[in-house]
C-alpha cells in the first residue's frame, strides 16, 4: 500500500463509509455500513441515535481493516465529513441526552416570540421579518427550550453530527468552520460564530459556551485518543484534520475550486454551487455556506428532496425494470436509462415543476409540484424523462441566479451524487444547460474532498489548487447536442420560467381550500 494514505469518515444520510485515499485521489479500500436514515415517533419527526452513527462508524472501519490490502501504518491522517444540519445534545460527560434531530425533521417550534427591539424593527424594515420567523420556528434549539426545557437546561454542548464524531475521535469539542450549516448563531459572511450583538443570539436559545471551538478546513482538530483507537481500530495519536460538510466536500472532490465551474449534486437534495471568494446571496436572505476551502463560500441553490421524485418513480412505476435487472444481473439504472432514451428531448411537451417541497421564498410556502402538457400519447417513460428534465430546468434557473450575483458565467458543469451515474440524465443536463457536463472519476467525491482537506492540512499538497490538480480527474464528459439544446432553450424560456408565476395563484387557492401544504 502507498505511503501517506488518508482515512476519510463520510457519514451521509444513507450510509457511513470509511475510505482510504492516496495523494493522487485513488480510492484503494472502502468499508460501508448502510444506515436507517431516521425513525419517527411523531408525524414529521426524523430522529436517529447519535450512538448509532458512532457504532456504524466502528463497523465501517473494521470492514476496512478486514481488507488484506490495508496497512494501517500507511495512514497519516483522518478527516470527517457528515450530513448537514443534524444536531446532537451532549451532557457534561459528552454523552448524548436524546436522539439526534436529523436534517430531514419537519417539526416546528410553536409559539416562539418574534424578535423585538432594534433588531425586530431593522428586520421588519428590511422585509426579512417573515424569513427570520421561519428561521426561529425551524431552529431545533427553540423547540428544545419550549418543549423539553429540562433537557435543554442539562445540555452542556450543542453540536452538529460532525462535531459529535470529531469529539468521539479526539475528546475535543472542536469542529470545522466548513461543516457549520444549520440553525445556529453562525455568521456565514464572516465564517465564524456570530458577534454577541448579532440578531441570531436573540432569535435562538443557544449560549456561546454551548458551542464547539471552530477551526478552518485543513487545521488539526485533535488526535485519535486511546479510547477511540480501541473502539474503532484507527491508530492512536493520528491527527484528525478539519474538513467540510458532505456537500462542501463533494464540490471540492469533484474539482469545483473556481467560480466558473458549476458543481451539481444529483442526490436526495439536488443542488448547484459555485465556489466563490466573495460572499453572495443568490436568493435574498439565504446565505452562501462555508466551503471546504478556507475563506471561500459555496453559493448554493437547492431543490429540497430533488432526486426524491426519481426514487418515487422507480418505486411506484419501475417494478418491471427492477425485476428484469435482477434476472439479468445488471444495475436497474441501465434499464431506466433505456426508458429515458425512448423519449425525445422535451418529452413531447410534458413539463414538470419540481416544487414538491415548498420553500420560504422561492418557491413560496404555497408551492406544489406540477406536470402540465399531458396528452394521450404520453407513457410512464415520458413522465420519467420529464422528472429529470424538470430538475435540470430548476437547477439551470439556479445557475443563472448565481451567475447574476458573481458576474462570471459558468463554463462547465461537474455533476456528482447518485443520479450522476445515469448517462441519460447527464446527457439531457448537458443539453438543457448547453454546457459540457463532466462526471468525476470517483463516485466518492465527498470522501475525496475531505481527503484533500487533510492532504493540504498535512502539507502533502502545498495548496488546494494543486490538490485539485493532483487528486481529481474527469471520468466522462457529455457534450450538448445542437438540436436538443435548441428545443430545450425554447421550452425553458417560453414555458418553464413562466410556470410558477402562472400557477402560483392556483397553488394559493389549493392551500386555502385543502390546508395543504401546511
Amino acid at each position: 500500500m502507498p505511503e501517506n494514505v488518508i482515512l476519510t469518515i463520510d457519514n451521509g444520510t444513507q450510509s457511513v463509509r470509511a475510505l482510504l485515499f492516496t495523494l493522487n485521489g485513488e480510492l484503494i479500500a472502502k468499508g460501508k455500513v448502510e444506515l436507517e436514515p431516521y425513525f419517527s415517533s411523531h408525524p414529521g419527526w426524523a430522529e436517529q441515535h447519535a450512538d448509532y452513527y458512532w457504532q456504524s462508524l466502528r463497523k465501517a472501519c473494521h470492514q476496512l481493516w478486514d481488507n488484506p490490502v490495508v496497512d494501517k501504518r500507511s495512514i497519516c491522517a483522518v478527516a470527517v465529513t457528515t450530513q448537514r444540519g443534524t444536531v446532537v445534545n451532549l451532557d457534561r460527560n459528552g454523552t448524548p441526552l436524546r436522539p439526534a434531530i436529523t436534517w430531514l425533521d419537519q417539526r416546528r417550534a410553536e409559539g416562539v416570540e418574534p424578535l423585538s427591539g432594534l433588531w425586530g424593527t431593522a428586520l421588519k424594515f428590511a422585509g426579512a421579518s417573515s424569513i427570520v420567523n421561519k428561521f426561529q420556528e425551524k431552529a431545533q434549539s427553540n423547540w428544545f427550550r419550549l418543549e423539553q426545557p429540562e433537557l435543554w437546561e442539562r445540555t452542556h454542548k450543542y453540536v452538529l453530527l460532525s462535531g459529535y464524531l470529531n469529539y468521539q475521535l479526539t475528546g475535543q469539542f472542536r469542529d470545522s468552520i466548513g461543516a457549520q450549516v444549520g440553525y445556529l448563531p453562525f455568521d456565514y459572511k464572516r465564517l465564524r460564530w456570530a458577534a454577541r450583538s448579532d440578531w441570531r443570539w436573540q432569535a435562538l436559545s443557544i449560549r456561546p459556551d454551548m458551542l464547539p471551538e471552530l477551526v478552518p478546513p485543513g487545521a488539526e482538530i485533535g488526535r485519535i485518543t486511546t479510547e477511540a483507537a480501541q473502539f474503532t481500530g484507527i491508530p492512536q495519536n493520528l491527527p484528525v484534520i478539519a474538513a467540510g460538510s458532505d456537500k462542501a466536500c463533494e464540490i471540492l472532490g469533484s474539482g469545483g475550486n473556481r467560480v466558473d465551474i458549476g458543481c451539481m449534486s444529483y442526490g436526495t437534495t439536488a443542488t448547484i454551487n459555485a465556489t466563490t471568494t466573495r460572499y453572495i446571496e443568490p436568493v435574498r436572505f439565504m446565505p452562501s455556506y462555508p466551503s471546504a476551502i478556507p475563506n471561500t463560500y459555496c453559493s448554493e441553490i437547492m431543490i429540497y428532496r430533488g432526486f426524491w421524485m426519481v426514487s418515487w418513480f422507480k418505486q411506484e412505476f419501475g417494478l418491471r425494470e427492477q425485476t428484469i435487472a435482477r434476472e439479468r444481473g445488471i444495475e436497474p439504472e441501465i434499464l431506466f436509462d433505456e426508458l429515458v432514451n425512448e423519449v425525445p428531448p422535451g418529452s413531447m411537451g410534458l413539463m414538470l415543476q419540481p416544487y414538491w417541497s415548498p420553500g420560504a421564498r422561492e418557491p413560496g410556502p404555497e408551492a406544489k409540484g406540477s406536470i402540465i402538457g399531458f396528452g394521450d400519447v404520453h407513457t410512464r417513460a415520458h413522465i420519467y424523462r420529464a422528472i429529470l428534465e424538470g430538475l435540470a430546468y430548476a437547477l439551470r434557473e439556479g445557475k443563472e441566479k448565481i451567475e447574476k450575483c458573481t458576474g462570471v458565467p459558468m463554463k462547465v458543469l461537474h455533476v456528482s451524487g447518485g443520479g450522476s451515474q445515469s448517462d441519460a440524465a447527464l446527457q439531457l443536463t448537458a443539453d438543457i444547460f448547453d454546457l459540457p457536463v463532466r462526471r468525476p472519476h470517483t463516485y466518492e467525491t465527498s470522501g475525496l474532498g475531505a481527503a484533500m482537506d487533510a492532504a493540504v492540512g498535512m502539507n502533502l499538497h502545498p495548496d488546494f489548487d494543486q490538490a485539485v490538480n493532483a487528486m481529481t480527474r474527469i471520468g466522462a464528459t457529455f457534450e450538448p447536442g445542437a438540436k436538443a439544446s435548441s428545443t430545450y432553450q425554447r421550452l425553458y424560456n417560453e414555458v418553464y420560467l413562466k410556470m410558477y408565476k402562472r400557477l402560483q395563484p392556483l397553488y394559493q387557492s389549493i392551500r386555502e381550500i385543502t390546508g395543504y401544504p401546511a
